[in-house]
């Protein structure tokens, strides 16, 4: 007889929910789907993470906590920030197909258990309020609208590629001429 290995079917049905859920949003979801995308049994879906909305909460809290450590705010070379985070967004487009959904589907209701999300958002605030107490970041936004205004700037090519493909072309070379230009614009908005 097998024995089962709990983490790795946890691991194989969290992986699924990320993928149905950034195709479909929560509504659209299966989670019949995704226990067969994760070769698991639904129930256990159930007994691991709860409903389909309790398991949406843990993917995108979870999704959310690896973007923060992977791409920290750093307020001495936001241009480098800028470009890890893009790049992690192009590595990753699920993380803001995720977010997508969640603003479509709750909009500004506060989800469940949002209090780990805020805490990785407040210390991302807190460096770019650093950065303004130094006075090599611009106090003339307050640090939260900055932190909403740079993310909305680099995020925006990923989150409608559709008007990126429009606008400025879909060509590497426009891409790189785009990347450029969101640096540009944000190292207007926090000049001093």
């Amino acid at each position: 007889m097998a024995v089962r290995d709990a983490e790795a079917t946890k691991a194989r049905i969290f992986e699924a929910a990320v993928a149905e859920f950034a195709r479909y949003g929560i509504a659209g979801a299966r989670v019949d789907r995704i226990a067969a995308e994760a070769k698991a049994n639904k129930q256990l879906i159930y007994a691991y993470y709860g409903n389909k909305a309790e398991l949406f909460t843990k993917v995108l809290g979870q999704v959310m906590l690896d973007l923060a450590i992977a791409v920290p705010v750093d307020p001495d070379d936001l241009d480098g920030w800028i470009d890890r985070l893009m790049d992690y967004h192009e590595a990753h487009p699920e993380v803001l197909r995720l977010l997508l959904w969640e603003g479509l589907e709750y909009g500004t209701d506060e989800l469940p258990d949002e209090t780990e999300r805020k805490e990785h958002y407040r210390h991302k605030v807190a460096a770019l309020q650093d950065g303004q107490d130094r006075g090599i970041v611009t106090d003339a936004i307050p640090a939260h609208d900055l932190l909403f205004l740079l993310i909305a700037v680099a995020d925006w090519a990923t989150v409608v590629p559709q008007m990126a493909r429009i606008l400025v072309g879909g060509a590497d070379t426009d891409r790189d001429r785009l990347r450029a230009s969101v640096k540009e614009a944000a190292r207007r908005m926090v000049a001093r």
